[in-house]
């Protein structure tokens, strides 16, 4: 009877729970967008923000988002796309209480500023505060998942749940697991990407994970080349655009990301890493970055796009 019940113990703790009530801290683009997606797929919903300002900015950002998708899988009927609205926003509620809001939730996601000390202080305050199983995750892009989780006792049901801009569009979760990651909670985090509508992919907590680790290594020798006159930005655009089949060229992309967010990680893994040669300073991206020439959202990069 023993080994029966440790049977039984055992398989419920490695098959994870259903999450339910969704917590995200941070209604910014990416905040916003992981709330919408959560919404829609049927989970209640509760952002976290510093003020009541942030939170009907959010409110109002993703209800236009709503109205979009919904005419595009409604068409024109009209009734079905106020309900599918409704319905959704129906399901997402804005506090500026976070510890109130943690208690009573299934999994906390993370989509603040990429500072480690920051998003440290953040999870050790409500460390104690949320539910035994309540699983913590980060949407960071670049700081390791096991830095941000030693600051709580929950090593083991912490994860990275790394979405992609604009979550509404992109199809992509990367769910990162540390050694410690739990199988019931890594099993629980993709579980619930998939119920996101979510394709979903696994790394170990390696920097940049799968898409960064590749793309912002690609994007500095792109400026290196540039750096050492090899060739212009638009030839060595249009070379990876035309021979191996890119969308977007590296400069492109750059200015697209935000040539300031490339430099931000680029920092992050140096100081972690400062021994790798692929992430060292690169001068003229710090130059760009100076001068306030962050790409699009500035309207000068790499290229210009004012009118």
């Amino acid at each position: 009877m023993s080994n029966l019940i440790n049977h039984v113990i055992k398989r419920t703790m490695s098959s994870g729970t259903v999450i339910n009530h969704v917590t995200i801290i941070g209604a910014g683009l990416m905040g916003s967008g992981i709330a919408q997606v959560a919404a829609t797929s049927g989970h209640r919903v509760t952002m976290v923000e510093l003020d009541e300002k942030l939170l009907d900015k959010a409110r109002k950002g993703i209800q236009k988002s709503l109205e979009r998708v919904g005419k595009k899988q409604f068409k024109d009927e009209e009734s079905k796309i106020t309900g599918f609205v409704n319905e959704s926003m129906d399901r997402i509620s804005g506090s500026t209480d976070l510890s109130s809001v943690v208690k009573d939730t299934d999994i906390v996601i993370e989509a603040i500023v990429e500072n480690l000390e920051v998003k440290q202080k953040l999870f050790s305050s409500i460390d104690g505060v949320a539910k035994p199983s309540t699983i913590f995750a980060s949407n960071t892009s670049s700081i390791p998942i096991k830095e941000i989780a030693k600051s709580t006792q929950r090593l083991d049901r912490f994860c990275g749940l790394h979405f992609f801009n604009p979550v509404p569009v992109m199809k992509l979760l990367e769910v990162v697991r540390t050694p410690e990651t739990s199988d019931a909670t890594y099993t629980t985090a993709m579980d619930f990407g998939k119920k996101l509508g979510k394709t979903c992919i696994t790394c170990k907590d390696t920097p940049g994970f799968v898409v960064n680790r590749l793309l912002v290594p690609y994007m500095a020798e792109a400026v290196r080349m540039l750096e050492r006159g090899d060739a212009t930005a638009r030839d060595i655009d249009i070379a990876m655009k035309l021979g191996a089949g890119y969308p977007m060229g590296p400069f492109e992309l750059s200015d697209y990301v935000g040539i300031d967010t490339t430099q931000k990680i680029m920092g992050i893994w140096h100081k972690i890493y400062p021994d790798n040669p692929l992430f060292e300073p690169i001068p003229m991206l710090n130059k760009l970055v100076e001068e306030g020439k962050f790409g699009m959202k500035s309207g000068e990069g790499f290229y210009s796009y004012k009118k």
